[in-house]
Protein backbone atom coordinates (compact mmCIF):
# COMPACT_ATOMS: atom_id res chain seq x y z
CA UNK A 1 0.00 0.00 0.00
CA UNK A 2 1.38 3.50 -0.76
CA UNK A 3 1.97 5.76 1.72
CA UNK A 4 0.57 8.50 0.00
CA UNK A 5 -1.90 8.45 -2.52
CA UNK A 6 -2.63 11.68 -5.11
CA UNK A 7 -5.96 11.76 -7.27
CA UNK A 8 -6.66 14.35 -9.57
CA UNK A 9 -9.89 14.82 -11.64
CA UNK A 10 -9.59 17.57 -14.29
CA UNK A 11 -12.12 18.41 -16.64
CA UNK A 12 -14.10 21.74 -18.07
CA UNK A 13 -16.16 24.35 -15.89
CA UNK A 14 -19.50 22.30 -14.26
CA UNK A 15 -18.52 18.83 -15.09
CA UNK A 16 -18.75 18.18 -11.59
CA UNK A 17 -15.23 17.83 -10.66
CA UNK A 18 -15.68 19.38 -7.23
CA UNK A 19 -18.84 17.27 -6.39
CA UNK A 20 -17.22 14.20 -7.11
CA UNK A 21 -14.05 15.35 -5.40
CA UNK A 22 -15.50 16.57 -1.96
CA UNK A 23 -17.48 13.17 -2.08
CA UNK A 24 -14.29 11.06 -2.75
CA UNK A 25 -12.05 13.10 0.18
CA UNK A 26 -14.76 11.56 2.50
CA UNK A 27 -15.29 8.61 1.48
CA UNK A 28 -11.22 8.33 1.63
CA UNK A 29 -10.34 10.25 4.65
CA UNK A 30 -8.27 12.29 2.29
CA UNK A 31 -7.53 15.57 2.26
CA UNK A 32 -8.96 18.12 -0.67
CA UNK A 33 -7.21 20.62 -3.10
CA UNK A 34 -9.72 22.60 -5.00
CA UNK A 35 -8.12 24.44 -7.19
CA UNK A 36 -10.30 26.25 -8.77
CA UNK A 37 -11.49 28.13 -5.55
CA UNK A 38 -7.66 29.12 -5.26
CA UNK A 39 -7.70 30.93 -8.60
CA UNK A 40 -10.97 32.22 -7.49
CA UNK A 41 -9.48 33.68 -4.32
CA UNK A 42 -6.77 34.98 -6.50
CA UNK A 43 -9.02 36.55 -8.02
CA UNK A 44 -11.10 38.05 -5.22
CA UNK A 45 -7.87 39.53 -3.29
CA UNK A 46 -6.82 40.82 -6.64
CA UNK A 47 -10.24 42.79 -6.49
CA UNK A 48 -9.17 43.99 -3.27
CA UNK A 49 -6.13 45.50 -4.76
CA UNK A 50 -3.59 43.30 -3.67
CA UNK A 51 -0.64 42.61 -5.28
CA UNK A 52 0.99 39.03 -6.32
CA UNK A 53 2.91 38.96 -3.01
CA UNK A 54 0.27 39.69 -1.06
CA UNK A 55 -1.64 37.16 -3.26
CA UNK A 56 0.06 34.64 -2.24
CA UNK A 57 0.53 35.53 1.56
CA UNK A 58 -3.39 35.51 1.15
CA UNK A 59 -3.86 32.44 -0.21
CA UNK A 60 -1.73 30.52 2.22
CA UNK A 61 -3.71 31.22 4.90
CA UNK A 62 -6.87 29.53 3.05
CA UNK A 63 -8.78 26.11 4.97
CA UNK A 64 -10.67 24.00 2.88
CA UNK A 65 -13.24 22.10 4.54
CA UNK A 66 -15.05 19.29 2.72
CA UNK A 67 -18.64 18.89 3.30
CA UNK A 68 -20.99 16.56 1.65
CA UNK A 69 -22.96 19.78 -0.38
CA UNK A 70 -19.95 21.99 -0.43
CA UNK A 71 -16.53 22.52 0.15
CA UNK A 72 -16.01 25.24 2.42
CA UNK A 73 -13.26 28.01 2.16
CA UNK A 74 -12.34 29.99 5.44
CA UNK A 75 -9.85 32.81 5.39
CA UNK A 76 -8.73 33.77 9.37
CA UNK A 77 -11.67 31.98 10.42
CA UNK A 78 -14.20 34.25 8.22
CA UNK A 79 -16.17 31.73 5.60
CA UNK A 80 -15.95 33.66 1.82
CA UNK A 81 -17.07 30.53 0.19
CA UNK A 82 -20.09 32.40 -0.93
CA UNK A 83 -17.69 35.42 -1.72
CA UNK A 84 -15.46 33.44 -4.27
CA UNK A 85 -18.27 31.00 -5.76
CA UNK A 86 -19.79 33.89 -8.31
CA UNK A 87 -19.41 34.07 -12.03
CA UNK A 88 -18.37 37.66 -11.92
CA UNK A 89 -15.77 36.20 -9.68
CA UNK A 90 -15.34 33.12 -11.90
CA UNK A 91 -14.95 35.20 -14.86
CA UNK A 92 -11.73 37.36 -13.54
CA UNK A 93 -10.26 34.07 -12.10
CA UNK A 94 -10.66 32.71 -15.62
CA UNK A 95 -8.98 36.00 -16.98
CA UNK A 96 -6.24 35.95 -14.32
CA UNK A 97 -5.72 32.12 -14.57
CA UNK A 98 -4.05 32.30 -18.35
CA UNK A 99 -1.18 34.24 -16.63
CA UNK A 100 2.30 32.97 -16.17
CA UNK A 101 2.76 35.19 -13.04
CA UNK A 102 -0.66 33.62 -11.45
CA UNK A 103 -0.04 30.07 -12.37
CA UNK A 104 3.84 30.63 -11.05
CA UNK A 105 2.16 32.35 -7.63
CA UNK A 106 0.31 28.79 -7.39
CA UNK A 107 1.97 25.78 -8.13
CA UNK A 108 3.92 25.33 -5.15
CA UNK A 109 1.08 26.27 -2.76
CA UNK A 110 -1.34 23.40 -4.88
CA UNK A 111 2.06 20.98 -4.48
CA UNK A 112 2.07 21.99 -0.81
CA UNK A 113 -1.10 20.53 -0.28
CA UNK A 114 0.00 16.42 -0.43
CA UNK A 115 2.83 17.16 1.49
CA UNK A 116 0.81 16.01 4.79
CA UNK A 117 -1.75 13.94 3.78
CA UNK A 118 -3.32 11.46 1.06
CA UNK A 119 -5.09 14.51 -1.43
CA UNK A 120 -7.87 14.34 -3.81
CA UNK A 121 -7.09 17.47 -6.30
CA UNK A 122 -9.11 18.69 -8.86
CA UNK A 123 -8.72 20.96 -11.58
CA UNK A 124 -8.11 21.42 -15.46
CA UNK A 125 -4.43 21.04 -14.87
CA UNK A 126 -3.90 18.88 -11.98
CA UNK A 127 -2.72 15.30 -13.49
CA UNK A 128 -0.90 17.47 -16.52
CA UNK A 129 0.64 19.76 -14.61
CA UNK A 130 0.55 20.55 -10.60
CA UNK A 131 0.90 16.64 -9.82
CA UNK A 132 2.32 14.94 -13.31
CA UNK A 133 3.49 11.87 -10.67
CA UNK A 134 0.01 11.63 -9.61
CA UNK A 135 -1.10 7.44 -8.90
CA UNK A 136 -4.50 7.82 -10.22
CA UNK A 137 -6.16 10.43 -12.64
CA UNK A 138 -9.85 11.08 -13.80
CA UNK A 139 -10.79 13.39 -16.51
CA UNK A 140 -14.19 14.02 -16.42
CA UNK A 141 -16.43 15.27 -18.81
CA UNK A 142 -20.07 16.27 -19.56
CA UNK A 143 -22.35 18.31 -22.16
CA UNK A 144 -22.33 21.75 -22.24
CA UNK A 145 -26.30 21.76 -21.70
CA UNK A 146 -25.78 19.30 -19.06
CA UNK A 147 -23.35 20.87 -17.55
CA UNK A 148 -24.92 24.49 -18.15
CA UNK A 149 -27.91 22.95 -15.75
CA UNK A 150 -26.28 21.68 -12.99
CA UNK A 151 -24.15 25.29 -12.95
CA UNK A 152 -28.26 26.85 -12.80
CA UNK A 153 -29.35 25.02 -10.17
CA UNK A 154 -26.36 25.27 -8.10
CA UNK A 155 -26.58 29.34 -9.09
CA UNK A 156 -29.89 28.93 -7.79
CA UNK A 157 -30.09 27.39 -4.38
CA UNK A 158 -27.76 29.67 -3.70
CA UNK A 159 -30.06 32.48 -4.61
CA UNK A 160 -28.57 34.22 -7.39
CA UNK A 161 -30.34 35.21 -10.75
CA UNK A 162 -28.90 33.24 -13.91
CA UNK A 163 -30.04 32.85 -17.75
CA UNK A 164 -29.85 29.35 -19.07
CA UNK A 165 -29.10 30.57 -22.09
CA UNK A 166 -26.38 33.26 -20.94
CA UNK A 167 -25.13 30.18 -18.63
CA UNK A 168 -24.28 27.69 -22.08
CA UNK A 169 -22.46 30.59 -23.80
CA UNK A 170 -20.61 30.89 -20.75
CA UNK A 171 -19.54 27.68 -20.27
CA UNK A 172 -18.91 27.03 -24.19
CA UNK A 173 -16.71 30.48 -24.54
CA UNK A 174 -14.94 29.52 -21.60
CA UNK A 175 -14.14 25.38 -22.72
CA UNK A 176 -12.60 27.06 -26.07
CA UNK A 177 -10.69 29.63 -23.88
CA UNK A 178 -9.13 26.72 -21.72
CA UNK A 179 -9.03 24.36 -24.06
CA UNK A 180 -6.87 26.18 -26.64
CA UNK A 181 -4.69 28.76 -24.59
CA UNK A 182 -0.38 28.24 -24.68
CA UNK A 183 -0.51 27.65 -21.38
CA UNK A 184 -1.58 24.71 -19.48
CA UNK A 185 -4.34 24.23 -21.69
CA UNK A 186 -7.53 21.77 -21.12
CA UNK A 187 -6.04 18.51 -22.24
CA UNK A 188 -6.49 15.10 -20.10
CA UNK A 189 -3.12 13.55 -18.87
CA UNK A 190 -1.79 10.61 -21.55
CA UNK A 191 -3.33 8.07 -18.60
CA UNK A 192 -6.38 9.47 -17.43
CA UNK A 193 -9.43 7.69 -17.21
CA UNK A 194 -12.02 9.55 -18.94
CA UNK A 195 -15.62 9.45 -17.29
CA UNK A 196 -18.66 10.79 -19.43
CA UNK A 197 -21.26 12.10 -16.86
CA UNK A 198 -23.72 13.65 -19.08
CA UNK A 199 -26.13 10.63 -18.60
CA UNK A 200 -24.31 9.66 -15.03
CA UNK A 201 -25.59 10.63 -11.74
CA UNK A 202 -23.07 11.25 -8.95
CA UNK A 203 -23.90 8.12 -7.03
CA UNK A 204 -22.87 6.16 -10.22
CA UNK A 205 -19.58 8.59 -10.64
CA UNK A 206 -18.60 8.01 -7.44
CA UNK A 207 -19.27 4.42 -7.06
CA UNK A 208 -16.84 3.78 -9.87
CA UNK A 209 -14.11 6.15 -8.30
CA UNK A 210 -14.23 4.50 -5.41
CA UNK A 211 -13.27 1.53 -7.08
CA UNK A 212 -10.74 2.74 -9.05
CA UNK A 213 -8.76 4.74 -5.54
CA UNK A 214 -9.22 1.68 -3.76
CA UNK A 215 -7.52 -0.67 -6.14
CA UNK A 216 -4.89 1.84 -6.21
CA UNK A 217 -4.75 1.80 -2.45
CA UNK A 218 -4.61 -1.87 -2.54
CA UNK A 219 -1.28 -1.90 -4.66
Amino acid sequence: MNNRLVITIDGPSAAGKGCLARNLALFLDFSILDSGALYRAFAYFHNQGLNNKEIESSIEKLMFIPEKDDTKIFYEDTDITSSIRNEEIAKVASELSALSDTRKSLIDIQRNFMRSNNLVADGRDMGTVVFPEAELKIFLVASAEVRAKRRYLELQNRGQEVNMRDLIADIEARDMKDKTRTLSPLIPAEESIIIDSSTMSLDEVLSFTKKLAKKELNK
